[in-house]
Protein backbone atom coordinates (compact mmCIF):
# COMPACT_ATOMS: atom_id res chain seq x y z
CA UNK A 1 0.00 0.00 0.00
CA UNK A 2 1.33 3.11 -0.70
CA UNK A 3 0.49 6.73 0.84
CA UNK A 4 -0.20 9.60 -1.00
CA UNK A 5 1.47 12.69 -1.37
CA UNK A 6 2.63 14.40 1.58
CA UNK A 7 4.56 18.44 1.42
CA UNK A 8 7.66 18.95 3.95
CA UNK A 9 5.83 21.13 6.72
CA UNK A 10 7.82 24.44 6.76
CA UNK A 11 9.10 24.99 10.55
CA UNK A 12 8.58 28.79 10.33
CA UNK A 13 4.48 28.50 9.61
CA UNK A 14 3.82 30.91 12.27
CA UNK A 15 5.89 33.43 10.85
CA UNK A 16 4.02 34.24 8.04
CA UNK A 17 0.89 35.94 10.18
CA UNK A 18 0.98 38.26 12.89
CA UNK A 19 -1.47 36.61 14.93
CA UNK A 20 0.36 33.09 14.77
CA UNK A 21 3.87 34.37 15.73
CA UNK A 22 2.23 36.14 18.82
CA UNK A 23 0.57 32.88 19.55
CA UNK A 24 3.83 30.98 19.39
CA UNK A 25 5.41 33.83 21.45
CA UNK A 26 3.16 33.76 23.78
CA UNK A 27 3.51 29.87 24.25
CA UNK A 28 6.78 30.42 24.78
CA UNK A 29 7.15 32.94 27.10
CA UNK A 30 5.91 29.80 29.32
CA UNK A 31 9.10 28.50 29.89
CA UNK A 32 10.17 32.13 31.47
CA UNK A 33 6.98 32.45 33.24
CA UNK A 34 8.30 28.83 34.67
CA UNK A 35 11.81 29.87 35.38
CA UNK A 36 10.44 32.79 37.38
CA UNK A 37 8.67 30.24 39.42
CA UNK A 38 11.71 28.41 39.91
CA UNK A 39 13.51 31.20 41.14
CA UNK A 40 11.16 32.35 43.36
CA UNK A 41 11.23 29.22 45.02
CA UNK A 42 14.63 28.88 44.99
CA UNK A 43 14.56 32.27 47.13
CA UNK A 44 12.32 30.89 49.43
CA UNK A 45 14.70 28.07 50.15
CA UNK A 46 17.38 30.07 50.48
CA UNK A 47 15.43 32.08 53.28
CA UNK A 48 14.27 28.87 54.98
CA UNK A 49 18.14 27.55 54.82
CA UNK A 50 19.45 30.46 55.93
CA UNK A 51 21.96 30.16 53.09
CA UNK A 52 20.57 33.58 51.52
CA UNK A 53 24.22 35.57 51.34
CA UNK A 54 25.25 32.34 48.56
CA UNK A 55 21.69 32.93 46.30
CA UNK A 56 23.00 36.65 46.26
CA UNK A 57 25.99 35.92 45.36
CA UNK A 58 24.00 33.63 42.55
CA UNK A 59 21.35 35.85 41.71
CA UNK A 60 24.05 38.84 41.19
CA UNK A 61 26.12 37.24 38.63
CA UNK A 62 25.48 39.45 35.73
CA UNK A 63 23.84 35.92 33.14
CA UNK A 64 21.65 35.78 36.14
CA UNK A 65 20.14 39.41 36.19
CA UNK A 66 20.67 38.76 32.36
CA UNK A 67 17.83 36.24 32.47
CA UNK A 68 15.96 37.65 35.00
CA UNK A 69 15.30 40.88 33.18
CA UNK A 70 14.60 38.46 30.20
CA UNK A 71 12.12 36.67 32.43
CA UNK A 72 10.33 39.82 33.50
CA UNK A 73 9.69 41.07 29.95
CA UNK A 74 8.72 38.01 28.44
CA UNK A 75 6.26 36.97 32.03
CA UNK A 76 4.83 41.19 31.63
CA UNK A 77 4.19 39.87 27.75
CA UNK A 78 2.02 36.94 28.87
CA UNK A 79 0.42 38.29 31.98
CA UNK A 80 -0.36 41.12 29.09
CA UNK A 81 -1.94 38.76 26.20
CA UNK A 82 -3.39 36.72 28.80
CA UNK A 83 -5.39 39.77 30.08
CA UNK A 84 -6.37 40.65 26.50
CA UNK A 85 -7.43 37.49 25.46
CA UNK A 86 -9.68 37.40 28.96
CA UNK A 87 -13.00 39.23 26.59
CA UNK A 88 -12.92 35.87 24.45
CA UNK A 89 -12.98 33.35 26.80
CA UNK A 90 -15.64 35.58 29.29
CA UNK A 91 -18.73 36.72 28.59
CA UNK A 92 -20.43 38.72 30.84
CA UNK A 93 -23.85 39.92 31.16
CA UNK A 94 -25.60 42.57 33.63
CA UNK A 95 -29.27 42.76 33.13
CA UNK A 96 -29.21 41.28 29.59
CA UNK A 97 -26.77 43.80 28.65
CA UNK A 98 -23.14 42.10 27.56
CA UNK A 99 -20.22 44.28 28.98
CA UNK A 100 -18.05 45.44 26.29
CA UNK A 101 -14.76 44.09 25.83
CA UNK A 102 -12.61 46.95 26.63
CA UNK A 103 -14.20 47.16 29.77
CA UNK A 104 -13.14 43.69 30.84
CA UNK A 105 -9.66 44.09 29.86
CA UNK A 106 -10.07 47.34 31.91
CA UNK A 107 -10.75 46.11 34.84
CA UNK A 108 -8.38 43.21 34.34
CA UNK A 109 -5.27 45.59 33.71
CA UNK A 110 -6.67 48.04 36.33
CA UNK A 111 -6.78 45.15 39.00
CA UNK A 112 -2.99 43.93 37.70
CA UNK A 113 -1.68 47.28 38.45
CA UNK A 114 -3.37 47.77 41.66
CA UNK A 115 -2.33 44.28 42.87
CA UNK A 116 1.00 44.96 41.33
CA UNK A 117 1.32 48.24 43.25
CA UNK A 118 0.22 47.17 46.95
CA UNK A 119 2.88 44.26 46.38
CA UNK A 120 5.05 46.42 45.58
CA UNK A 121 4.52 49.33 48.38
CA UNK A 122 4.92 46.36 51.22
CA UNK A 123 8.04 44.97 49.73
CA UNK A 124 10.04 48.07 49.24
CA UNK A 125 8.68 50.07 52.03
CA UNK A 126 11.13 50.96 54.05
CA UNK A 127 11.14 49.65 58.18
Amino acid sequence: MTTGYRPRRDAFWFARTRSYTLFVLRELTSVFVAWSIVFLLMLIDALADGTLPEFAALAARPWMIALNVLALAATCFHAITFLNLAPKATVVRLDGWRVPAWMIQGGNHSAWVLVSALIAYFILRSP
